[in-house]
């Protein structure tokens, strides 16, 4: 048994090491993903801006956290409508909508007057936020090639990383500005990106799977031709997905009555809400538990609290001009952008699982030094503790470099992979919606928690939650690697009939009945 299963692991890595990454389908992944450099903009440039905020506007912290972390719920409402827009209006004018709407949020907030007004920015740029975060992801798997599917999925979580760097340079190039002006600049720099975002999705094809659920097959195998590694697999690919939608077998590509035919059923996202919560199979439920589960871990230890206050963070370890607790977030966003590049390549050649239990186990070690670091920090007096000055520094970089390995990119990477074709769109909205929802509870309520249970005991906390974390995808996330987005489903205890999308139910008497997507002979 062993030796069968190290023999399958090199087979299925080979053409990857044989072929050259294919570079249609890199430019693709990487003008899909530019659009989540709007999040983690928007998220490390509000960590500088908050404290001129907090003196120009004159607000309390209070509102200062709702300010930060209110963005994440705003996010729900664009992250749960991307799965329907994506799938009526297709996957790339979707990532065009999201630029639009966060270019109109960071003109709102980088002019606003008011506290109001801010907040209303706020509410604009979240939605634009949430359309990205969810459609990204979701594109990028569809058009990647099985041998580098992880690689390019993860550059979502890369572009976050980037976008979070560039808001902690946006904090340090303008914070030295007028009081009243260089707030504002932080946020009006935001506006730049969506522009030429939007420009450039125009120049991507669309998902070969969703031309396909709209019966447009040549139009999907001309993309599948330029984004496969050889011609074989192209129409293996297409092969896969058109047995995914409910296309049979030996059925013409250009027989309009069978494309006209699925499109009325299912491809524009109906009933799929009731198979995902009302009435999902074992299989889906345990799906649907991987994808919730590692999203909410993903934030529930911590990681925007530590983006998105570590000028805060680093004050209360003895940084306390603006200069050095700016410039050591500086270096945060460094260190998180470096390790996520580190992942991106190993991600196809390591697997999920180690890279996932790897991270969360750093995660955990890095948290628990920190928070011990800033309990002692606390207990001596100001200046003789500059030894667990330089650790608790070194810890925030540990501890976001370990996330950046693992659990930044792969909870996106991962939920984007399990999730059958036709829940595909609208299961990764709800683990971007669980994402989000946790972002925001961690955002929202970290300057409480501090002055609550201390620094020292906040991190105490998320070190005991990203613990939990590690227990999970211990036990409950098979490996990912290798296989084709319409065979991960059998991971998870499923069949074909699961594999294609069907969904089937048992009635009173015992019998599987679908939903309606196989074709009726």
């Amino acid at each position: 048994m062993s030796k069968d299963s190290s023999s399958d692991v090199p087979a299925a890595e080979a053409p990857a090491k044989r072929a050259p990454l294919n570079k249609y389908a890199l430019a693709c992944a990487i003008l899909a993903s530019m659009n989540s450099i709007l999040l983690g903009y928007d998220i490390s440039v509000m960590s500088g801006a908050q404290k001129f905020m907090k003196k120009d506007l004159n607000i309390t912290d209070s509102e200062v956290e709702i300010l930060a972390g209110i963005i994440n719920i705003y996010s729900l409402v664009g992250s749960l409508a991307a799965g329907r827009t994506s799938d009526w209006i297709g996957r790339r004018y979707t990532m065009v909508l999201a630029s639009v709407i966060f270019f109109a949020g960071a003109l709102i907030m980088g002019l606003a007057p008011s506290y109001a007004i801010v907040m209303l920015g706020r509410f604009v740029a979240g939605v634009g936020v949430g359309y990205a975060l969810m459609i990204a992801p979701v594109y990028t798997a569809e058009v990647a090639p099985t041998s580098a599917r992880g690689l390019l999925t993860s550059f979502p979580e890369v572009f976050i990383n980037a976008g979070v760097l560039l808001g902690y340079v946006s904090n340090f190039a303008f914070y030295r500005l007028p009081l009243h002006i260089g707030w504002r600049v932080m946020f009006l720099v935001g506006a730049v990106p969506p522009v030429f975002l939007a420009l450039g999705v125009l120049a991507m094809p669309e998902s070969p799977r969703w031309l396909v659920m709209q019966g447009r097959i040549g139009d999907a195998r001309r993309v599948l031709e330029k984004t496969s590694d050889s011609p074989a697999e192209a129409e293996e690919r297409l092969a896969d997905i058109k047995n995914a939608v409910g296309i049979p077998e030996g059925i013409s590509d250009e027989d309009d009555v069978v494309a006209v035919v699925h499109k009325s059923r299912g491809s524009h996202g109906e009933g799929v809400w009731r198979d995902l919560l009302l009435r999902p199979t074992p299989v889906v439920r345990r799906i649907l538990i991987a994808c919730l589960g590692l999203q909410f871990f993903q934030q529930a230890s911590g990681i925007d609290a530590v983006v998105l206050y570590s000028p805060r963070v680093f004050d209360n370890a003895g940084l306390h001009s603006d200069s050095d607790s700016i410039g050591a977030s500086v270096a945060v966003g460094a260190s998180k952008t470096l390790f996520i590049l580190v992942a991106t390549f190993l991600l196809d050649r390591v697997g999920r699982r180690p890279l996932l239990l790897t991270s969360a186990g750093g995660m955990v070690i890095s948290l628990v030094t920190l928070a011990s670091a800033l309990h002692m920090i606390e207990h001596r007096p100001e200046g003789q503790a500059t030894a667990l000055v330089g650790l608790s520094i070194a810890m925030v970089l540990v501890f976001v470099a370990s996330f950046s390995i693992g659990m930044g990119p792969i909870a996106w990477v991962y939920s984007s992979e399990i999730f059958p074709l036709r829940l595909r769109a609208q299961g990764c909205a709800l683990g971007t919606a669980m994402n989000r929802v946790v972002s925001g509870a961690v955002s929202m309520s970290f300057i409480s928690l501090y002055k609550a249970i201390t620094f020292a005991g906040s991190f105490y906390l998320y070190a005991g939650i990203a613990a939990a974390g590690w227990v999970f995808m211990f036990f409950f996330l098979p490996e990912t690697q290798g296989r084709s987005l319409e065979d991960t489903v059998k991971l998870f205890g499923g069949d074909e009939r699961d594999a294609n999308g069907t969904v089937g139910r048992e009635d009173g008497h015992g019998q599987n009945k679908s939903t309606e997507l196989t074709t009726q002979q």
